[in-house]
């Protein structure tokens, strides 16, 4: 999966060359051997034979110490093979003999000073380039390697902790594993492996691979993820807190392969549901996610309807202009028209490998265009209250360096992180680490539900959609479906709020009940059975998140979730007729508690009525406190007792 493309050959190198073979005669020097030499190595860069090339390139600058152009040539391919050292060598000696003969090799040499650690040098060469450079998207290079030199000479004299540890053969092996994702609780590792056997793209392939920690935490070995592993390439993706749904990017249809999945561009966003333990052909999410453009990337909030993925321009076979963009799932299950995010994520460079923690506020996501140690560095921001994203922050050294960092995830309580390196003891290529996030770059603390929902009556499990609504805003905080096979359903939550859940599924009643989750990174999460009340004569459900003053029938805003939810129920199933029971503890007067209840029933029944539902199929009662269904002698008992009642007529 080409997610990030390298080029093979440079304009400086294709520049040069066409220079050499166009203009004989117009050299830095009068050396005719060495000239001979020269054209010869651009024959051979003519025919892609690089060895020769240098071979050649290098006999030529040998006969003359003033000629400028093999040295710009070896200097180039040393870059493009990653030997900096030579690189750097070469450059300066261009710089010495002649530093106005092609320009833009200043440039070249400080960035690679740069990426090798020598940040004076490297500021000095950005600065005199800055001052003969007029092309604006250049000087602007230029300007951020000035501002990536201070910021990095500053960061590696203050190292933040960093201990990565190795995942182990059973994730990792000879061949290059990334793009790490894990479920909310910790237990399920999804990643992307680099297959040497050659795929539809000829040169390689990439598919999914999963592994599951055993009863010790131990990391078991990693499996294939059928049927959304082809021989089409597929990577980069992400799981929903509960492990059930799975978006992931996968190649355009090539050579017959992709089993009929063409898309709209080169590379597609696709989206795949666990059903027990299998996964469901996977289906093209479309427009307008995807586009012309590549799609690739994807990262799911945990609320299930938030959708953060990068896009990039395929110009010549390589990508360029890659953003991180946003798209929410609308009442109708479509996505909204993806959003390009603001410029304290996005920069005119690349960025990329965005991942938003479980907490929904808090994105990780890699660039080359924030101050940095040049390369990818990875960057946390923080969601304001306004819903736009804080500065990008650095997360400093070791983390970065001067190479290439990416993919990096943290685990939904935030203190952990996984990424993919190839440093030095792996057991090959890019292998995954984990490692302790240090507390200023650590998201809000996350929890996380664990339920099971049945039906009441005869206890089998039961396909539901389970949301929990912020009862301090009214707005969904996160959602999920059961497994239809097993009833069961996990939900990632932010700590320190408290939530209504409701439980629904066609034929029943929603289940309705409301949690505090505890500030802090929790030792246990919550867990629960989610009865369902089939929808006969006689079901009665308790609405726990219908919310009144204290001695008032004024409904609280809080209340305004489960109020619709009702309305919902009753527009769904127009021949319904139900009673709404109030009840109150046994805390002051019986009459008054008696009245009290038959108020806030019949303020139920007229927010209901209000929303369109005919008043001749609701009908309204206070009970008082003649039906606790708890003692009152304790205030978790006597809000037991404080509720109201569904029942089906």
């Amino acid at each position: 999966m080409p997610f990030t493309l390298r080029s093979i050959a440079s304009a400086v190198l294709f520049a040069l060359a066409v220079h050499g073979s166009a203009q004989p005669g117009a050299y830095s020097t009068q050396d005719k051997s060495a000239i001979k030499k020269y054209e010869a190595g651009v024959a051979c860069m003519n025919l892609q034979r690089f060895e020769c090339a240098q071979s050649e390139f290098t006999k030529a600058a040998a006969a003359d110490p003033k000629f400028v152009e093999p040295r710009l040539m070896l200097a180039e391919m040393a870059e493009q093979q990653d030997h900096d050292a030579d690189a750097i060598r070469y450059y300066r000696e261009v710089m010495a003999i002649s530093p106005r003969f092609f320009p833009s090799a200043q440039l070249h040499l400080a960035d690679l000073e740069f990426r090798s650690g020598q940040y004076a040098e490297a500021e000095k060469n950005y600065r005199a380039y800055l001052e003969k450079e007029q092309e604006p998207q250049r000087k602007a290079r230029a300007r951020l390697g000035i501002t990536n030199c201070a910021f990095a000479a500053e960061a590696i004299t203050h190292p933040v902790p960093f201990e990565p540890v190795n995942l182990g053969p059973n994730v990792n092996t000879a061949k290059g594993e990334y793009y790490p994702c894990i479920t909310a609780d910790d237990q399920t590792l999804m990643f992307t492996r680099q297959v040497v056997e050659a795929g539809a793209y000829g040169g390689f392939q990439e598919d999914f691979f999963v592994s599951t920690r055993d009863a010790s935490g131990a990391w078991e070995q990693s499996r294939l993820v059928p049927p959304i592993d082809t021989k089409a390439n597929e990577g980069a993706g992400t799981l929903s807190p509960d492990g059930r749904f799975m978006i992931f990017t996968k190649s355009e249809e090539v050579n017959g392969y992709g089993e009929g999945m063409k898309g709209y561009g080169s590379c597609d966003l696709f989206i795949s549901r666990r059903i027990g333990n299998r996964w469901s052909k996977p289906e093209n999410i479309g427009a307008p996610i995807n586009s012309r453009n590549w799609e690739t990337q994807p990262s799911l909030a945990s609320d299930g309807r938030t959708l953060y993925f990068t896009r990039g321009m395929v110009v010549n076979k390589q990508i360029t202009s890659m953003d991180i963009y946003v798209s929410r799932m609308q009442d109708d299950g479509t996505f909204s028209k993806p959003e390009k995010l603001g410029e304290t994520i996005n920069t005119p460079y690349q960025e990329e490998s965005a991942q938003i923690h479980p907490d929904g506020r808090t994105l990780y996501f890699s660039s080359n265009g924030h101050p940095g140690f040049g390369g990818l560095d990875i960057y946390m921001s923080r969601m304001q209250d306004d819903g736009s994203w804080g500065p990008a922050l650095n997360l400093g050294y070791p983390i970065n360096t001067g190479a290439d960092e990416n993919s990096l995830l943290v685990n939904a309580a935030g203190n952990v992180a996984y990424f993919a390196s190839d440093r030095a003891g792996g057991f090959g290529d890019l292998d995954l680490y984990s490692f302790e996030l240090y507390p200023e770059a650590r998201p809000h603390a996350v929890s996380y539900i664990r339920g099971k929902v049945t039906d009441k009556v005869t206890g089998q499990p039961v396909e539901a959609d389970v949301e929990l609504f912020d009862l301090s805003t009214g707005k969904l905080a996160t959602g999920a479906y059961s497994d239809p096979r097993t009833g069961e359903f996990l939900v990632c939550l932010p700590t320190g709020r408290t939530y209504a859940l409701n439980a629904g599924s066609e034929g029943y009643l929603f289940f309705s009940e409301n949690y505090d989750v505890a500030t802090g990174i929790p030792k246990e999460p919550i867990t629960l059975n989610v009865p369902l009340s089939p929808i006969t004569t006689g079901s009665t459900i308790a609405l726990r998140n219908i919310f009144f003053n204290t001695a008032s029938f004024e409904l609280l805003p809080t209340s305004n979730a489960e109020l619709e939810k009702l309305v919902k129920l009753l527009k769904t199933n127009p021949t319904l007729r139900i009673e709404l029971g109030g009840h109150t503890d046994d805390v002051g007067a019986d009459a008054a508690n008696m009245t009290l209840s038959d108020q806030r029933a019949k303020a139920v029944r007229d927010f209901v009525v209000a929303q369109g539902i005919d008043a001749t199929r609701i009908t309204a009662k206070g009970y008082g406190e003649t039906k606790p269904i708890a003692k009152n002698d304790t205030e978790e008992g006597r809000a037991q007792n404080r509720r109201t009642e569904v029942t089906v007529l």
